[in-house]
């Protein structure tokens, strides 16, 4: 991803608690002492509205307008006015009158409060949370990941957990006001998995929801997801593609569903080392495969850019299903983009769709216990939120 501005790695809700980065992940961030969450947070660019004029062409007077109001970093707005030489432009976005500003603390703060209550195993979240938070266009957009030591993912043979918690951020740039997902990183190759739930996205209009609330149910699934993971990676271990006896190589496989090319052959490489074999893969391991690309690799913004590549990546191990028939739909395609050659060609595609729809069958008998899998959770999604 485009590297941002500046990175922070906390540790603890705030400085009352002693909390140190778990071994796997101070190995991959050179800090030697993180910030707290709380302070973290407060250190983060604020918003606040100031009057909006127009230079008249005519007269060259300036002519204030009640229609917009510009957002402005106080501090960096008084160092304007003080200093010869300040260090950031202060002006983040022009919005209309309707914008809403959401500052940073609004919407955290009341997360610091349900960390500090909530607990597992008898432990207050707030004391085993740790994370990274990164910022971009002068800190008028952030993105943050906040995990727990402990609410994890631990996979036979592998020293270092998946280690769950969720994804946040928000824009003053008339985006989103502020988003959050079910998320996780795996300690053992750092790789990212995003959207482990729904995306909830509050825009920069209207009234404001109980912050508090949000964070309670939304908590309240990531802790539904870590208890169901587990069961869908070893589900999707079970089912391996044959790619001797597939028409594409492994690179294609990514291809025909969605990924650019330069993608497509970084998340095969990957795969391919880590599969027992090079021709029998696992959907966990192309799975992991994909979130290796996305993770290391993908070349764009963080945002909806990302989300988009993410939903096929995780299609590979919640929907394996749905991942078959995609790519079914995508050679044949191909296929019919490639013309009529002739017979001999035409019955090599029909064999070809043969070999791919004798995997998807193949499926079938799995492919139930991962739709009932995925309805149960759905519905105490539903039960969390209510």
């Amino acid at each position: 991803m485009k590297d941002p501005e500046s990175r922070t790695v906390f540790a603890g809700v705030d400085g009352r608690t002693d909390t140190e980065l778990p071994d796997w992940y101070r190995r991959k961030k050179t800090v030697d002492e993180p910030k707290s969450f709380a302070e973290t947070i407060r250190d983060l660019p604020q918003a606040v509205e100031t009057t909006v004029a127009y230079r008249n062409p005519y007269s060259d007077e300036w002519v204030e307008t009640e229609r917009f109001n510009a957002l402005v970093e106080p501090t960096r707005a008084r160092d304007h006015a003080t200093d010869g030489e300040p260090d950031a432009d202060p002006l983040f976005h022009v919005p209309t009158d309707s914008y809403a500003i959401i500052n940073p603390v609004d919407v955290y703060r009341p997360l610091e409060e349900v960390l500090r209550e909530e607990t597992i195993d008898g432990t207050p979240l707030g004391d085993v949370m740790f994370g990274e938070i990164r910022r971009y266009r002068g800190g008028g957009e952030v993105h943050m990941d906040v995990m727990f030591d402990g609410l994890e993912v631990r996979l036979p043979g592998r020293s270092d957990p998946i280690t769950m918690g969720v994804t946040s951020g928000y824009d003053f740039f008339g985006e989103h006001a502020v988003y959050v997902e079910g998320f996780a990183q795996d300690g053992y190759c750092s790789n990212t998995m995003r959207s482990l739930t729904d995306k909830e996205v509050i825009k920069h209009v209207g009234d404001v929801r109980n912050f508090r609330t949000w964070w309670e149910e939304i908590l309240a699934q990531v802790e539904l997801v870590a208890d169901d993971l587990f069961e869908f990676i070893r589900d999707a271990q079970d089912i391996d593609l044959d790619f001797s006896e597939l028409p594409f190589t492994v690179t294609e496989f990514y291809s025909l569903l969605g990924f650019p090319d330069y993608l497509a052959e970084r998340a095969a490489g990957d795969a391919e080392a880590n599969a027992a074999s090079p021709f029998e893969i696992d959907m966990w391991t192309l799975h992991s495969g994909a979130t290796f690309a996305l993770t290391h690799f993908f070349q764009g913004k963080e945002g909806a850019s990302l989300d988009q590549y993410v939903r096929i990546a995780n299609d590979i191990l919640f929907n394996p299903e749905g991942t078959i028939e995609r790519i079914e739909q995508a050679y044949e395609q191909q296929l019919a983009a490639g013309g009529d050659d002739g017979s001999q060609a035409s019955l090599a595609g029909e064999r070809a769709l043969a070999s791919i729809e004798r995997v998807s069958d193949d499926l079938q008998e799995k492919v139930e216990q991962f739709e009932e899998r995925e309805d149960a959770l759905r519905e105490r999604f539903q039960d969390a939120m209510s």
